[in-house]
């Protein structure tokens, strides 16, 4: 699919709009965020979504269009995912709710720019080695088993490696000094655990991106479709974030579901490079995917419903995959899935 450098220069100046009116609302005035507030921005940057998927189906086809809708959908849930482990940081440092915007517009350009050098890196490859997509299809399937094993677990951020190195090699207070990332402490420079909070987010922001960018490159090849789906499902989380915070507990089978797309979409990108050699093959279609992708989420939320209305004591878990710089010590969980 041709893009215009018109196109990508003017899609990319409205996310860039888009993104210094986050960061405005969430830097320039720290408050704390209401739940008429983040309704409405919630509201707002899933309407730009549509609208934006609608007029891109008008303009190259509904083809293109559908392959957009699958991929947002994909980064929308595993976004949601996101927010669990955002939430953990938040509750594992304290931060003041009135510096949480703050900590949430950082992730969110942190996490455009990785993973537009992902998406970059991902589009090289993927066009130079045909075997990449089954390198990303077999990547997936071992996240979606790890992520399924581990359903029942949270990332252990207090004692993740990003943690212990900054409180080994920096000196870091225990105030937030007025959300300042830099303070005097005993006549010396400090750092301040705002500072902390940052870099963890930044290490959860190239963990996600790793997940994230070989599962949309599975419902679509085209760069620019991977870039505004992307942009798109990343840029309403700051304000999706006040709003599900006291529902997310509830979503008690939210990371089995997404074990479950990354499985399919895994296998998807090996039965892509199956055909290729073999084109009897079968492929998976984009109109499949999205059916498959929005039957699990919907079913997924059905029994986390059901199952949070029988047992008001199941809570959710983020879920956790061996090996991650976000996991230290395994925690068992007592919640019956």
């Amino acid at each position: 699919m041709p893009v215009s450098t018109v196109g990508w220069v003017l899609t990319i100046a409205v996310i860039v709009a888009l993104l210094a009116v986050d960061l405005v609302v969430g830097t320039v005035r720290p408050h704390v965020v209401g739940y008429r507030e983040a309704t409405v921005w919630s509201l707002f940057y899933i309407a730009v979504a549509v609208v934006f998927g609608v007029v891109f189906a008008q303009v190259v086809g509904w083809e293109y269009g559908a392959q957009y809708f699958a991929g947002y959908v994909v980064e929308k849930s595993l976004s949601v995912d996101n927010l669990f482990v955002f939430v953990i940081i938040m509750s594992t440092f304290a931060v003041p709710r009135e510096h949480q915007q703050r900590v949430l517009t950082f992730g969110i350009i942190a996490a455009l720019i990785l993973r537009a050098v992902f998406i970059a890196l991902g589009a090289a490859v993927l066009s130079l080695f045909s075997f990449m997509f089954l390198i990303f299809g077999l990547l997936l399937l071992w996240t979606a088993v790890q992520l399924y094993r581990h359903r029942d677990q949270d990332p252990d951020v207090e004692n993740n490696v990003l943690v212990r190195s900054c409180r080994r090699l920096l000196p870091v207070t225990d105030a937030y000094h007025g959300g300042r990332l830099l303070t005097r402490s005993g006549g010396r420079r400090a750092v301040t655990p705002l500072f902390v909070v940052f870099i963890v987010i930044g290490g959860t922001d190239i963990l996600f991106a790793l997940d994230s960018i070989p599962a949309v490159f599975g419902v679509t090849e085209e760069p620019y479709i991977v870039f505004v789906a992307n942009a798109f499902a990343l840029l309403g989380l700051r304000a999706l974030y006040f709003l599900v915070t006291g529902l997310l507990d509830r979503l008690v089978y939210l990371s089995a579901g997404l074990a479950v797309i990354l499985a399919f979409i895994g296998a998807k990108l090996v039965l892509h490079w199956g055909h290729g050699i073999e084109p009897r093959i079968p492929e998976i279609t984009t109109a499949l995917s999205l059916t498959v992708i929005g039957a699990v989420l919907t079913g997924t939320t059905v029994a986390s419903v059901i199952k949070s209305r029988r047992d008001p004591t199941a809570r959710a878990h983020a879920g956790a995959v061996v090996g991650s710089p976000l996991q230290g010590t395994e925690q068992d969980s007592h919640t019956d899935r």
